[in-house]
């Protein structure tokens, strides 16, 4: 169990005991304000992260609300069980079974709201007190895998713009470390991903078309455990790029996507 501080911004993240190649070293929960307090992503239903989420809780005044950044197991499992704990908990989130629903600019308690779709169809980030709550969308470390929904990747790449325009002074992310220098992440997020789009456009005039020789080309620096990852985003790729009429015919698609 890690415990964050940001005490500048009286925010504290725990980090639960959940690592793998896909949650870094665990999955961060964040707790803002008090009095009561607000959670976003409660994480894993591990007894030990539960138990440190409710020690926190109850210092700072009980729980108000649970909001979810998206809906994939490693954020959001632990909801049943938290508000087990914490009855009057509302939560929130883009979709599912949650009381309150929430799309750009909604607020819920302190927490405001923005689209951040790409990892996930559902994906929010939250802004409070100068603090960007980004769950899976910007990570402390390493990159993140896009979701082949339609328009995932250019809306991924609008919403870094967005975020870096709303000038955070922090990063709070979902897996790993705060980020301190923010604009110089998002600039590197969006950079990452342009270069990648380069190399997939040289690989596809080169005349690679099966997705093992894209990957090959484009993902060499993917590791053999996050090669499926490599593959979903690579989907989302070639689906930008046939959106905006650059994708050359006889290219094989991921299986099970497009």
């Amino acid at each position: 169990m890690t415990r964050i501080e940001l005490p500048q911004d009286d925010v504290v993240g725990i980090r639960a005991a959940n690592p793998s190649p896909f949650t870094l070293s665990g999955t961060n929960t964040w707790i803002v304000r008090r009095d009561p307090a607000w959670l976003v992503d409660p994480g894993p239903a591990l007894l030990d992260h539960l138990d440190a989420l409710e020690s926190e809780l109850r210092e700072r005044g009980g729980l108000a609300g649970i909001a979810l950044t998206h809906d994939h197991a490693d954020h959001s499992e632990a909801v049943p069980a938290l508000r087990d704990r914490f009855p009057d908990a509302s939560i929130a989130a883009s979709r599912g079974p949650v009381d309150v629903t929430l799309d750009e600019g909604d607020r819920f308690g302190p927490l405001v709201a923005l689209r951040t779709p790409g990892h996930a169809p559902d994906h929010l980030a939250y802004l409070v007190d100068g603090v960007a709550l980004t769950g899976d969308a910007v990570l402390g470390e390493g990159s993140v895998f896009i979701y082949p929904d339609p328009g995932a990747l250019a809306g991924y790449l609008a919403a870094l713009e967005a975020l870096r325009g709303r000038a955070p002074a922090v990063i709070a992310p979902g897996h790993g470390p705060p980020v301190h220098d923010v604009d110089a992440k998002l600039s590197q997020y969006i950079a990452h991903r342009l270069d990648r789009e380069r190399r997939l456009i040289a690989a596809l005039d080169a005349g690679r078309r099966s997705v093992s020789d894209l990957l090959d080309d484009v993902w060499s620096d993917a590791p053999a455990a996050l090669r499926p990852a490599a593959a979903v985003t690579l989907a989302a790729h070639l689906d930008k790029l046939e959106d905006e009429g650059r994708l050359p015919d006889g290219v094989e698609r991921p299986s099970g996507w497009g």
